[in-house]
């Protein structure tokens, strides 16, 4: 036996769910729930948006609220993009319609992903998106469309992350 298969059989500090730290903080809903602010509605363990919803459906669902909207209420999230440089600061309005662009897209298969708030402080453009990956997606983007830097820092806490984007000329 080699020790590719010794190793892959060594279960040792793994996770039985293998679930990521984010989806391990709140208790999982009853099955079906529909959100009461955006309608998605959670069965066979996500949150969809764009489903049926029969009159069946609605008298077994229990009501909730989703944790995208939990997030966007309290104005949280686990993603921070921050935008900076005097390209940014010319170019704002198209840099806007970029990121409304993805975060559309992203809704749309994943409707827990979501942008909670764009605002601009000073020469600083900063979007919070309630994941990290919409965040990432996002600086992807930004980067792929206008050229530019791009740095992640994920942090060891919480998982969240920081992702900046920058462009001078």
């Amino acid at each position: 036996m080699s020790k590719g298969l010794i190793r892959s059989g060594s279960r040792r500090g793994v996770r039985s769910d293998k679930s990521p730290p984010v989806a391990r903080k709140l208790p999982r809903p009853p099955e079906p729930a529909v959100c009461a602010s955006c309608g998605n509605v959670f069965a066979n363990r996500t949150w969809r948006a764009g489903r049926r919803v029969t009159h069946a459906l609605l008298s077994r669902a229990t009501w909730t609220v989703c944790p995208a909207c939990r997030s966007a209420a309290r104005r949280e999230g686990y993603g921070k993009v921050v935008i900076r440089g005097a390209y940014a600061a010319a170019n704002e309005d198209a840099i806007r319609k970029r990121i409304r662009n993805v975060s559309s897209r992203a809704r749309f298969t994943q409707p827990q992903r979501r942008v909670v708030s764009v605002e601009r402080s000073g020469p600083v453009l900063e979007v919070v998106t309630t994941s990290q990956k919409l965040a990432h997606r996002i600086v992807h983007e930004l980067r792929k469309a206008f050229r530019g830097r791009a740095s992640y820092a994920w942090s060891a806490d919480d998982g969240s992350l920081l992702a900046t984007w920058e462009r001078q000329v």
